[in-house]
């Protein structure tokens, strides 16, 4: 420990770049998990906020949920055995606001549930971003394929579909909009192994969620950046620690030779490299935290006490990789042949 301080104090430019690029490194890793978090929030907020079960879709859907339709008898038979089941439908649409202006939302419609909102007919629900675009309750807004009016009703918290805001509307006015009879997905809560339905294909939650267009794509990009700027940490680590130790080759050889051991210098790498990586997580983390604090309001930004505990966790592994595999080097240094070729 006091030979790694004492090398860190000699060198304080060399730690101080190190410590900058792991800091820049991991600070844009943590912004980018926020993204990507806040992004699966706004995809699909409505979904994740479900409890773990399975979700039903028709077979012949071809695993698309706007393409799937549950015939009445098989949705009766699954709700009369599982009491706390739901049938539900999801299409994307519009609504016309009291200045006539469109509005995208994401409809929705349920049979009777906790797991959703229910309203009756010529009523509406809204998602609270609704409030931002001037809708308020008691507005009434319509839909061109709908005769009617929509009463705004209330407005519910972070529920997103498809980075749309969810609508919640009677199953009877759903129905007119969409010219259909049947609900596209029974979800069965608490069911961790699927059931064989006739004519239905099980999904599990996050199986589900990949059926949503676009998020698989969306969420796979951003955690390939992630996962490419851990690795990217790591071998700058490796990089980093493996000049050192070529200029301190003599050195080594003189420690060796006084009878210090290989396994203390190891531990003096790696209390420098935990040195370094601590302090650049706990400014990144700050950091970051203060982003999300400035960052504009639309911006879907999430970033998690777990996310960051996790990320830390591997920030810290791929070092003590990354500075052990350019240690190897060490336990190779013979100490006169270091010493003979002159200490750095």
């Amino acid at each position: 420990m006091n030979l790694a301080w004492k090398e860190i104090k000699k060198n304080k430019a060399r730690f101080l770049i190190l410590g900058s690029i792991v800091f820049l490194v991991s600070l844009l890793t943590f912004i980018i998990s926020g993204l990507a978090n806040g992004l699966s929030q706004d995809n699909a907020a409505l979904i994740k906020d479900l409890p773990n079960g399975q979700f039903y879709m028709n077979e012949d859907s071809d695993q698309t949920y706007n393409l799937s339709r549950i015939d009445a008898s098989t949705e009766d038979e699954v709700l009369k055995k599982h009491h706390d089941a739901v049938a539900f439908s999801i299409q994307m649409g519009f609504l016309n606001d009291q200045d006539n202006k469109q509005r995208s939302v994401a409809f929705v419609t349920s049979t009777n549930s906790k797991l959703f909102t229910n309203v009756k007919r010529g009523e509406v629900v809204l998602d609270n971003s609704m409030k931002d675009k001037g809708i308020k309750v008691g507005d009434t807004l319509t839909n061109n394929q709908y005769r009617g009016q929509l009463i705004v009703i209330g407005f519910v918290d972070q529920k997103k579909f498809s980075h749309a805001p969810v609508a919640y509307i009677n199953t009877d006015d759903y129905k007119e909009i969409y010219r259909v009879k049947e609900m596209q997905v029974v979800f069965v809560p608490g069911d961790d192994s699927p059931q064989k339905i006739a004519g239905l294909q099980s999904f599990s939650n996050k199986d589900f969620l990949n059926t949503i267009p676009s998020f698989n794509a969306e969420q796979m990009s951003l955690n390939m950046i992630i996962w490419f700027l851990v690795i990217i940490s790591g071998l700058l680590f490796a990089i980093f620690f493996y000049m050192m130790n070529v200029q301190k080759i003599g050195l080594y050889g003189i420690l060796k030779a006084i009878g210090i051991k290989t396994s203390k210098l190891f531990k003096m790498m790696w209390t420098q490299m935990v040195f370094i990586t601590v302090i650049a997580l706990v400014l990144s983390i700050a950091f970051s935290q203060v982003f999300n604090v400035i960052a504009p309001k639309g911006m879907p930004f999430s970033l998690t006490f777990e996310t960051t505990v996790i990320l830390s966790i591997v920030f810290l592994i791929i070092g003590f990789i990354g500075a052990t595999l350019s240690g190897i080097q060490i336990k190779k240094v013979e100490p006169l042949q270091a010493i003979q070729q002159g200490e750095v």
